[in-house]
């Protein structure tokens, strides 16, 4: 029999739980996950991308040792990709089958027919209903719900009201063990009131300077304790300017990542100019800095360094 998941019982057991898989979480996020894992309710994730909303729920289902069921949401999504569909290949193998074996005789039959066409065994169980069916509570991550059409929204209500999904054709399905629900969106589109309400709600924002220095030391080892500093005190400066897509942490690192393999040490013009691929996606934001704002925001930390 699979035990019951064991939940921290505090906010700064929720950080050290988290610190295990390498994950630093500030102390009002962790507050929110605490509430949500004592409250048994949704957990919903604003920010802007790049700050680690999907891999707080990663992090918390390798450290919780529980299944990640991911819900990775799209124009058009709808309950068959989501939620469940009907085998219908194998429906209609059994209908040839009766067909075949001269069993359908009267209406008894026809009905014991439809009843096995819409029996458990033929339901194909996509991440929503998996998530109800575990025998350990999973974490279910719905991410970028706002990437979704505005109809899945109400779709959800039963499923985080409830922990259950009604089947028209079979019944309702309710969860023995609740799943962990962590729903994230980037704010491309408001989230129907209705479903908010149904979760304990926080933004996660970009950490400051300190917390992004640790979350790069812990991510992207190997660089000089100088470049650490310089990498992130750039980035930071670079989200004050008028960019169409600030980065976020997750480039953070992959830019520190790629100064580690290029060897470098410390940050010059050439070496910024030629990796802003790696920290940003537009090419406005990247002509932006090499037009001038790079030489400026070196300056700027060489000046605050000479200060320090």
């Amino acid at each position: 029999m699979t035990k019951p998941l064991v939940l921290p019982d505090s906010v700064d057991a929720v950080i050290a739980l988290l610190a295990t898989e390498r994950y630093v979480c500030d102390r009002r996020l962790a507050t929110a996950l605490f509430l949500s894992l004592k409250l048994a309710r949704p957990l919903f994730l604003e920010g802007e991308p790049g700050v680690g909303k999907t891999e707080l729920a990663k992090t918390l289902a390798a450290a919780l040792n529980t299944a990640l069921l991911r819900v990775q949401c799209y124009e058009g999504l709808d309950v068959a990709q989501t939620a469940y569909e009907w085998n219908v290949a194998r429906q209609m193998i059994e209908i040839r089958l009766a067909e075949a074996a001269h069993s359908i005789h009267g209406e008894g039959d026809r009905e014991r027919l439809t009843h096995s066409l819409y029996s458990r065994g033929m339901l194909i169980e996509r991440p929503l209903l998996q998530a109800l069916t575990q025998a350990q509570s999973p974490v279910l991550l719905i991410d970028e719900l706002d990437r979704a059409d505005e109809p899945f929204d109400a779709f959800l209500l039963e499923v985080l009201a409830e922990n259950q999904i009604t089947i028209p054709e079979f019944g309702t399905v309710k969860a023995d063990a609740p799943p962990i629900t962590i729903i994230t969106s980037n704010r491309t589109r408001e989230i129907h009131d209705a479903l908010k309400r149904r979760c304990l709600y926080h933004w996660v924002d970009f950490p400051d300077l300190e917390r992004e220095l640790e979350i790069v030391r812990l991510k992207a080892p190997g660089a000089a304790d100088r470049l650490y500093v310089q990498v992130v005190e750039f980035v930071q400066r670079m989200r004050t300017l008028d960019l169409f897509k600030a980065p976020g942490v997750a480039e953070t690192i992959d830019w520190t990542n790629a100064l580690v393999a290029l060897n470098a040490i410390r940050l010059d013009p050439a070496t910024v100019h030629d990796t802003l691929g790696v920290l940003l996606k537009y090419q406005d934001d990247i002509v932006k800095l090499q037009s001038g704002d790079t030489a400026k925001l070196l300056d700027e930390l060489r000046a605050r360094a000479l200060l320090d």
